[in-house]
């Protein structure tokens, strides 16, 4: 067994399944290893998988968080559209009710979402992960 495969086995998603890699490329999370999970340190509870759209690149921008412009001297490729990407829990709630939310890939969200966004709201997001990109459930 891989150190990945101990940690899915040990942290759960949203559905309380062992909790799935979001995005390696680009490489995301609090922890940069692919997964939305987060620790105590992680002040802006970076739990929820997305799948970025142009519509929350520009709105996320708008709101000081520049998410598609590259750094290079900090190794970051920026994001576009289509990307998978770990979100702040409270950012993505802020999206949401501002009718700009990107939808969720629920078996990537960590359960600790739920101390932010409800289940119901979430699965009222969901990415239908068989549908190659098509959107909701």
């Amino acid at each position: 067994m891989t150190a990945g495969e101990a940690f899915s086995k040990k942290v759960l998603n949203v559905l309380g399944e062992p909790l799935h890699v979001c995005s390696c490329e680009p490489m995301t999370g609090w922890y940069r290893d692919g997964y939305c999970k987060t620790d105590d340190s992680d002040l802006g509870l970076h739990t929820v998988c997305c799948v970025i759209n142009e519509s929350f690149l520009s709105y996320s921008k708008a709101q000081g968080n520049d998410l598609s412009t590259p750094i290079p001297e900090y190794g970051f490729p920026g994001v576009k559209a289509g990307d998978h990407w770990c979100l702040c829990a409270p950012r993505w709630k802020q999206a949401y009710e501002d009718g700009m939310a990107p939808l969720v890939r629920l078996q990537a969200t960590e359960i600790g979402t739920l101390s932010i966004i409800g289940i119901e709201l979430l699965m009222q997001h969901a990415y239908n992960e068989n549908s190659n990109g098509q959107g909701k459930t």
